[in-house]
């Protein structure tokens, strides 16, 4: 996904905007007390009425717009809240009200000029200040430089903003946009490629410079010759590619609060969005995969790695599951950032909450086969397992059948290091965790 699609239905200034300024100039530019009087009086019932939520702090009578043709009038008030934007608020005569931000009534006029409905309440005097209250419900973190209004639809306000360093937000809040709803910003790269929602007040190459304070949170010595935007997630974290110098290459997953939330290799990097596109992933892969047959076989398992798959990256440590070309099973290492490596045979690997899926088959049951040999269950050859579930004492209980079609075993594992304790014939387990479960050591036990 390489933008949001949020569904834009863009509203534009109604028709009654451009004449409401005439009837803002013939009352002048000054605020009357008569003008704020009438508008504490009539406009907090009809901010109720637009669901507008908030303590109005100040309010006005902007005046009637006459439609003699029509036989009509609207009037306009316009109301300064205790938080976040203000608002126009315009009543036709017999009608229903409906409100318009003080972001949007400070668009200029096709000529240039002021719209006549543009706020001037001293607590409407800067929109672009009153945004910060939003950008806080939004979790992210930008001191605004510049704003500006998109549109709004029945459901969503839309909104752009520029911070300083160069990031900018779409961001997408209720009709009217309250504090106290839910706001969303949306990074501006997000929009680049056109569309019904774009992004004006900001530069994409500068927007991109976001990039360098993650590359130095990361460690990485990486000298960065290019960067990417690559997607945003449903729940706002933005991914980026950087490609170095020296020919490697990372994938960064920002937080919605700005930070480095994880730093994935180029070479383990194919699950986002196709993988990297400004560095050579292919090579990187193959690179990689040397590493891990070094690392492997440092930690007592002697495996060419053919192939490799991240099964997860946790804090200083990835998880990699490993298929071999010189042994039929598989393992799944744990390699941390420093130190030896944790290899899991995948037999055993889901005793620690891993399943291998690169290999597959009976040669993955060897070293439960072996097992329970070791326990003295010589007739056993392993066809199935399951992870039953974890004992107080840490120790994890696994359930195997046995390829002659006779009763298996419930088996205990330990954990640190992965060993064998105890193997109970089905037939004598029923009291354990429910008994057995395999469809043939139910059968063997009946």
């Amino acid at each position: 996904m390489r933008r949001l699609g949020i569904g834009l239905a863009a509203a534009l200034m109604v028709a009654a905007f451009a004449t409401g300024a005439s009837a803002q100039k013939k009352r002048g530019g000054e605020i009357t007390e008569a003008a704020r009087t009438q508008g504490m009086a009539e406009a907090p019932a009809l901010a109720q009425q637009v669901k507008i939520a908030c303590q109005i702090t100040d309010a006005r009578f902007i005046g009637k717009m006459d439609d003699k043709k029509a036989k009509t009038s609207t009037s306009f008030y316009e109301v300064d809240c205790d938080q976040g934007l203000g608002y126009v608020i315009q009543l036709p005569a017999g009608g229903a009200p409906s409100a318009f931000s003080c972001l949007e009534t400070a668009a200029p006029q096709d000529d240039g000029k002021d719209s006549g409905l543009k706020c001037k309440l001293p607590g409407n005097a800067n929109p672009t200040a009153d945004l910060a209250p939003l950008l806080a419900k939004a979790g992210v973190p930008c001191t605004v430089e510049k704003a500006r209004s998109i549109g709004q639809s029945p459901t969503n306000t839309y909104m752009e903003v520029a911070c300083q360093g160069g990031s900018g937000y779409v961001l997408v809040a209720g009709s009217p946009a309250n504090v106290s709803d839910a706001v969303q910003a949306n990074t501006c790269l997000a929009y680049a490629g056109g569309g019904n929602i774009n992004c004006t007040l900001t530069d994409a190459a500068a927007a991109l410079k976001v990039v360098d304070p993650l590359v130095a949170s990361a460690g990485k010595n990486c000298t960065i010759k290019d960067r990417r935007y690559v997607l945003t997630t449903k729940d706002g974290a933005n991914y980026f590619e950087v490609s170095c110098e020296d020919g490697k290459g990372y994938v960064l997953e920002q937080g919605v609060d700005g930070s480095l939330k994880r730093t994935i290799d180029c070479a383990n990097a194919s699950f986002v969005d196709g993988g990297c596109r400004l560095t050579d992933a292919r090579a990187a892969q193959t690179e990689q995969a040397g590493l891990y047959t070094k690392l492997a076989t440092a930690a007592g398992f002697k495996c060419n790695v053919a192939e490799y798959a991240l099964l997860t990256q946790r804090d200083n440590e990835e998880v990699i599951e490993l298929k071999c070309s010189d042994r039929p099973d598989g393992a799944v290492g744990v390699f941390p950032a420093s130190g030896k490596a944790t290899i899991y045979d995948c037999g055993r690997a889901e005793l620690v909450g891993f399943r291998c899926a690169l290999t597959i088959g009976p040669e993955n049951k060897k070293q439960l086969t072996a097992d329970l040999q070791k326990l003295g269950k010589n007739s056993c050859t392993v066809a199935e397992q399951r992870v039953v579930g974890k004992l107080s004492t840490g120790n994890v209980i696994m359930e195997v059948s046995c390829s002659d079609g006779l009763a298996g075993y419930m088996m205990e594992y330990g954990l640190n290091p992965v060993a064998p304790k105890e193997a109970v014939v089905c037939t004598m387990a029923k009291s354990m965790a429910g008994g057995c479960k395999i469809p043939a050591n139910v059968k063997a036990s009946s």
